[in-house]
Formats: structure tokens, C-alpha cells, sequence
């Protein structure tokens, strides 16, 4: 009978780990879901300069930028390059309207269309 009350015991133990292991598994899992279209959307900012043609003043921008059913914020931030040809975009994707930790970061350099 003690023999079957420490298995007992011991599978418990088991299960326990494994329950905690899928949960953690599962945060895991939208984590990187969360992360992966932040990243789709920083890459859809940087697209979107480019594809415009048109050299993007300094300063920044923050406009929505969902992806999927995911509600997301893009602060655009353009900079000065020491090559007066080019501006340097960083790219910082939010989930929320807190801008304290960003989910994913881009850098873009986008070149003046038509030369001088």
C-alpha cells in the first residue's frame, strides 16, 4: 500500500512539471507570434519610405500599423546621415499606446531620389 502511495506521489510530481512546462510553452508561443508580426510591420514602415520616393523629413512619426488581429504602434524616427544623400529611419513597433518596451526594432537608410 505505501508502495502505491509513493507512485502515486511521484506520477503527481510529474504531471505537475508537465503542466507547467506546456503553460510556459504557450507563453512562449505568442510571445514569439507577438514578436514575428511586429517584425512584419517594422518592415512594412521601411517599405512603405521606400516605396514612396520621397526623402522623409527629420523628426518622428507614429501612426497604427496592425498586423493580423494584432493592434500595433509604429514610432517612426528619421535622422541626419553624415551623407546628405541618405536619412537614416529607425523603426520601433509597440503592442500597446505605452512606448516604454518596444516588440521589435528596424533600421532603414533611405536614399534621395533624383540626386541633388
Amino acid at each position: 500500500m505505501v508502495e502505491v502511495l509513493v507512485a502515486l506521489a511521484i506520477v503527481a510530481v510529474a504531471l505537475l512539471a508537465s503542466v507547467r512546462a506546456v503553460g510556459t510553452m504557450t507563453e512562449s508561443s505568442a510571445e514569439l507570434r507577438l514578436r514575428l508580426l511586429a517584425q512584419l510591420s517594422a518592415r512594412n514602415q521601411i517599405s512603405l519610405l521606400r516605396a514612396s520616393k520621397s526623402f522623409p523629413p527629420i523628426g518622428v512619426v507614429r501612426t497604427e500599423c496592425p498586423q493580423g488581429n494584432v493592434a500595433l504602434v509604429c514610432r517612426v524616427e528619421t535622422k541626419a546621415t553624415p551623407n546628405w544623400l541618405f536619412r537614416r529611419a529607425e523603426v520601433r513597433v509597440y503592442a500597446t499606446q505605452e512606448t516604454e518596451h518596444h516588440v521589435a526594432y528596424l533600421v532603414g537608410i533611405l536614399p534621395r531620389e533624383g540626386g541633388p
